[in-house]
């Protein structure tokens, strides 16, 4: 299950294939119509470590740093990590349902897994993000509403509140709302 996406391709240019097993095929009939963005750190606040993509590819070593522990076993992945660069590494295919948002809800629909592109940042939450990573998103976006029909992005703090704050509050949607030129209907109700 982790081979490399081959008809249709759905990796972006200039982005890095690294295979995840951990994803399922989606729901019969389920559209994508959702981006979540979500910031992620391993450990949390060091950037530019191998550690994310080891995570996701389930070749953590989880006694390389105390703050392991507690994730110990995960088996999660998002589609999409952008990292402080701008680089940009898919681990599941589009078409395919990552394992990224857990127990969510979006305007009433539940599951957002099953319909839900999901995109991390590196980054913590609450934390500010860099321009590279902003520019990367913009374009991203574009490129998956060129394949799906995307209707919103929203955070992993509004599809799970309560139980999960990113990508937080250094976010900033306006930002990422004026690269995209998408109105602001398709972003947080903070935006509008």
């Amino acid at each position: 299950m982790t081979a490399e996406p081959t008809s249709p391709p759905q990796r972006p240019p200039g982005s890095r294939w690294c295979a995840s097993p951990n994803f399922g095929p989606r729901p019969a009939g389920a559209e994508v119509s959702l981006i979540v963005v979500h910031s992620i750190s391993l450990p949390p606040g060091e950037y530019g470590g191998p550690a994310v993509e080891q995570l996701f590819t389930n070749t953590l070593d989880w006694d390389a740093h105390p703050y392991f522990q507690t994730i110990r076993g995960l088996e999660v992945s998002a589609h999409f990590f952008v990292r402080r660069t701008g680089e940009v590494v898919q681990f599941v295919d589009g078409h395919q349902r990552a394992w990224h948002a857990g127990r969510s809800s979006w305007c009433g629909r539940d599951n957002c897994n099953d319909y839900a592109i999901g995109i991390e940042l590196e980054g913590l939450e609450g934390d500010t993000f860099e321009p590279a990573q902003y520019q990367a998103l913009a374009t991203l976006c574009h490129h998956l509403a060129r394949q799906y029909p995307i209707e919103q992005v929203v955070g992993h703090e509004h599809i799970a509140p309560g139980r999960k704050q990113d990508p937080g509050p250094g976010f900033d949607w306006a930002r990422l709302q004026r690269l995209t030129h998408w109105p602001a209907e398709r972003f947080p109700p903070a935006v509008r």
